[in-house]
């Protein structure tokens, strides 16, 4: 029982249907879709969530500063705690967001729940 929950398949995103069905994603690669649907969804986009998203395609037209950072930073880890609560663990979450030049760069490390495996993944938003 232990392995099916370490291994349970999720439909993945973006959803795409083939002759055998709709594909499939293991729990990491879950995850990652999840955090992207967070950083390009943006607030106010989903009805019944109002609050979910970042929006960082909008953020390239905001200017690169501490302050940007600050408020993207917050956003984010108030979005991302509610979007993968049971699949990481809340107090493993560790998010950065500085900007080096005209991009926007986003770190994001966490831990799965079930596996107790860390991954880190990096985002450059902006410049060329």
């Amino acid at each position: 029982m232990t392995s099916r929950l370490n291994n349970t398949d999720f439909m993945r995103f973006p959803l795409t249907i083939t002759a055998k069905g709709a594909t499939v994603s293991d729990r990491s690669a879950h995850v990652r879709e999840q955090i992207e649907q967070v950083l390009f969804t943006n607030p106010g986009e989903r009805w019944y969530r109002p609050g979910f998203g970042l929006g960082v395609r909008a953020l390239v037209f905001e200017p690169n500063s501490q302050g940007l950072w600050e408020l993207s930073k917050k956003r984010l880890l108030a979005s991302l705690s509610e979007a993968l609560a049971g699949e990481v663990e809340p107090a493993s979450l560790d998010i950065q967001v500085q900007g080096e030049g005209d991009k926007l760069l986003i770190d994001i490390a966490y831990r799965l729940a079930t596996i107790n495996h860390t991954e880190r993944l990096q985002f450059a938003v902006g410049g060329d």
